[in-house]
């Protein structure tokens, strides 16, 4: 994917005002409009100049594309890094289902899948609620096992008096529930977008993401450990412990484990009405040949095993 520099298809500096960036969306519309345009390519530079104004006239998609930084230059490869959106705080003005394709690949990674997405259709009048809000907060695994209480920090884009953006840092103390999954929201009512006249504000929605564990990941309401045992574990059996994200517990092995048997405990995976479980998925780990001991043990098997892994696939030793 290749970098979209939308202040050079505007044609104004980075530091531009809104009311700036207007007018050169106006000026360049009647060059390019299909309708009227004689110039080479002026569909697809119409079509490209809306896209670009699409974020820039917008504090909230201009402020994170800001983000990105200034070093980024036009046509060079691009990936959005993975936070890039979970500073802000998002409104809707992204594409709709019934958009998809008219912007390009470009927009559609930074602004179709994040909270930049439409909630509905707008209506103006003079006691309109306000908009419901969209941003992204970042969990541990177990603060979703016990619950907990957050601070997050955002920024919110706004526009002075002069018509040029600025910052505005804010704070929320919020209740993280007890089980909640990645993927899922919490709302926090009256705290989105003021509302109009005396209308009320809209909500905030923060989609819930889970921050990569060492041990863990989570499928759903289950939680997944690699646990690492020797051959002869595997083979013979063994009771060991294994750790949990609520303490460790012990573990039977049964004789004959292969690689990748899972192995379930019942109960101990995210709480909800139904708690998910705790798989625990066998590393059958080969101790190294490194020293002539080791290599003789090694041998000694070779000689005394009668065993082809690949008798199956019909191949002899």
């Amino acid at each position: 994917m290749k970098f979209k520099d939308y202040y050079q298809i505007m044609g104004v500096p980075r530091s531009a005002s809104q009311e700036e960036i207007k007018r050169a969306y106006r000026k360049l519309a009647r060059k390019y409009h299909p309708d009227v345009s004689k110039e080479k390519n002026a569909e697809a530079k119409f079509k490209e100049l809306g896209e670009a104004y699409e974020v820039l006239k917008d504090p909230e998609k201009r402020a994170a594309y800001d983000k990105l930084g200034a070093n980024w230059k036009a046509g060079q490869d691009f990936n959005p890094p993975p936070d890039w959106e979970q500073a802000f705080e998002f409104k809707g003005g992204g594409f709709t289902s019934d958009e998809a394709g008219i912007y390009s690949d470009f927009f559609e990674q930074l602004f179709g899948h994040t909270g930049f997405r439409n909630t509905g259709r707008e209506h103006f009048n003079a006691h309109a609620r306000g908009q419901d809000t969209h941003a992204k907060i970042t969990i541990d695994l177990e603060e979703s096992i016990t619950g907990a209480t957050k601070t997050i920090i955002f920024n919110i884009p706004e526009t002075d008096a002069k018509g040029y953006l600025q910052l505005k840092q804010r704070s929320l103390n919020i209740k993280i529930p007890k089980g909640i999954k990645p993927g899922q929201h919490i709302r926090l009512s009256g705290q989105g977008s003021p509302g109009m006249g005396s209308a009320q504000a809209g909500d905030l929605l923060l989609e819930v993401a889970f921050n990569p564990h060492r041990l863990y990941r989570v499928i759903d309401t289950d939680i997944y450990l690699d646990l690492p045992v020797t051959p002869w574990e595997a083979a013979l059996g063994a009771k060991i412990k294994v750790p949990t994200p609520e303490g460790p517990v012990d573990l039977s092995i049964p004789a004959n484990s292969r690689q990748g048997s899972k192995l379930r405990i019942k109960g101990r995976g995210l709480p909800s009405k139904k708690p998910g479980d705790f798989y625990v998925v066998l590393q059958i780990t080969l101790p190294p040949a490194d020293s002539e001991a080791a290599r003789s043990v090694y041998r000694q098997m070779q000689a005394q095993l009668d065993f082809n892994p690949r008798l199956s696939l019909g191949l002899s030793l």
